[in-house]
């Protein structure tokens, strides 16, 4: 039996600032991060009602992805997908999500990337 696929939301190229490396210095100051989302999410309802409440506010979800990056510190990126991812996840009609965070410009010219892709725990099919 094959898995039932769902819709997806992409959000690309979200820049937000923040403090963030493994090295003290590099978090003495803001650095340019972006955020790649993707967030699979059954978006039937929303193409029959064409109501935003029936879909994810991307544009409010962006604003918590800034703010997040904005407010806290972090040595790993890892760390801070983690917590984005469970922000994402805040709203059980999501049920799978894949994020990338880059740290352009640091590694003359290389940009590192974190990708993490997760189930949401809290994912509600119903």
């Amino acid at each position: 039996m094959e898995a039932r696929r769902l819709d997806a939301i992409t959000l690309r190229g979200v820049r937000a600032y923040g403090r963030i490396g493994a090295l003290l210095q590099e978090r003495e100051r803001r650095q340019l991060l972006r955020i790649d989302l993707t967030a699979e999410i059954d978006l039937s309802a929303a193409q029959r009602s064409d109501e935003l409440a029936e879909t994810l506010d991307y544009s409010a979800l962006r604003d918590e992805l800034v703010t997040i990056v904005a407010t806290k510190s972090y040595a790993l990126l890892e760390r801070l997908a983690g917590d984005l991812l469970e922000a994402v996840f805040a709203d059980r009609r999501i049920a799978r999500a894949r994020i990338t965070l880059s740290k352009p410009g640091i590694l003359d010219g290389a940009t590192p990337s974190v990708t993490l892709d997760r189930p949401n725990p809290r994912y509600d099919a119903s």
